[in-house]
């Protein structure tokens, strides 16, 4: 599946180069198959790091910002929307998005991973959702969902609302089988 636009939820903190090599090494391979990086549009953090691997590796970058984090936004990005709050984005997020990637972050990206799968849950979106689990960083949050499942939480299977991969590679191979 050639073009996709690939919805990327991740840090907008500047973190260690054990994420941010990886989350390049992803960001290359966005821009290096044709796809689209569709992001939160800040220019900071992991998220620029994302949005500067795409960019630099031939692809485009839809950014949907938030008006208290619009001067955070990226100047050059192929099209930038600025939301009215958090709720309004990440609906624009996924409804601009084919499949849906989250990368490390903190209660922010949480949040977005959660809401996405709750939505898949329920049937409202059947886009493929990938943990990246970079140096296992999600290694806790599996351990959780596997327990959700086991203990009857979940009303569908874990493997039927979200992938886990290790590294880039895997996850574009999962979005683009």
């Amino acid at each position: 599946m050639s073009g996709m636009n690939i919805c990327v939820f991740c840090s907008a903190a500047d973190l260690d180069e054990r994420y941010t090599a990886p989350a390049r090494e992803f960001a290359e391979l966005i821009g290096k198959r044709g796809h689209t990086l569709v992001w939160g549009g800040s220019d900071v953090g992991l998220m620029k790091v994302m949005a500067d691997g795409v960019q630099e590796s031939g692809g485009r970058l839809v950014g949907i910002s938030v008006e208290f984090l619009a001067a955070k936004a990226r100047e050059n990005a192929d099209e930038m929307v600025i939301a009215k709050d958090l709720a309004e984005r990440k609906a624009q997020l996924l409804a601009r998005a084919d499949a849906v990637v989250v990368m490390v972050g903190g209660t922010g990206t949480l949040d977005e991973a959660t809401e996405i799968l709750e939505l898949k849950k329920h049937g409202l979106h059947i886009k493929p959702v990938v943990l990246l689990n970079t140096a296992g960083f999600y290694d806790g949050l599996k351990q959780q969902f596997q327990r959700m499942e086991d203990e009857g939480f979940l009303p569908v299977p874990l493997s039927e609302l979200v992938f886990f991969a290790e590294n880039g590679a895997e996850a574009m191979a999962h979005l683009e089988q």
